[in-house]
């Protein structure tokens, strides 16, 4: 049962019947509260303050020992019994098939949603917050500008990659999909890292359209201040 889970004594479930998120509107944490609000599933968010070190509390760490959001609890799982996961890449696929949408309709859809997804999971994620370090926060103090060329130059790299791959469409991987909903808050997060500018943002018009695409979805709207800071 969902009160077995150590990490509702921290932040306790007003209805134990619906998907339990706990998050922060970060791009991982986007990635999952617009999915829940696309698919429609009943959910409630629990804010996961990172600023204060909460993903460190034992609580957190009993769901997820790798002390990152987003992680949910789904107290009707697959099995008949709640199924806690981490990981947003893998909740978004789990959310995809619950609610029969967004991973495509055939077996090859799937599999290129699936592979733009990991896309942003083993590449787009990870350098963007490379980049975010040692051009923003505490790495752009290094004098050695080598850290800082590097996450730029892989940056741009990727950038290429995606503006070639959005050549005449609306979305990644065909219809609307995880692919999309993983990708596009991490372009986002150029803005709050400032570094459009040095990326040459204005030079990818497909980039610029999908994102705007994406933005004028209500259901993204609405996800990316879930839970509110």
């Amino acid at each position: 049962m969902l009160q077995d889970f150590e990490i509702t004594k921290r932040w306790p479930a007003e209805d134990p019947s619906k998907i339990q998120l706990y998050s922060l509107p970060t791009p991982n944490g986007i990635k999952v509260s617009a999915m829940l609000e696309e698919t429609g599933l009943p959910y409630e968010p629990h804010l996961v303050n990172i600023m204060e070190d909460d993903q460190f509390t034992p609580e957190f760490l009993s769901l997820n020992p790798n002390n990152k959001i987003p992680a949910i609890i789904d107290p009707n799982g697959p099995d008949g019994a709640p199924l806690a996961l981490f990981e947003s890449g893998a909740i978004l696929i789990y959310l995809a098939d619950k609610a029969g949408q967004f991973i495509g309709s055939t077996a090859s859809e799937r599999a290129h949603v699936i592979q733009w997804l990991m896309f942003q999971m083993g590449g787009l994620g990870p350098m963007l917050g490379q980049l975010g370090y040692f051009y923003k926060f505490a790495g752009a103090e290094i004098e050695d500008p080598r850290p800082r060329d590097r996450y730029i130059n892989e940056a741009k790299r990727l950038l290429a990659v995606l503006e070639g791959q959005m050549a005449g469409k609306d979305w990644i991987a065909g219809d609307y999909s995880i692919a999309d909903i993983a990708l596009v808050p991490w372009l986002k997060s150029l803005d709050f890292y400032g570094a459009k500018e040095v990326l040459g943002w204005e030079a990818h018009p497909n980039l610029i359209a999908w994102v705007d695409r994406f933005n004028a979805r209500p259901a993204v709207e609405r996800g990316s201040n879930i839970p509110p800071r």
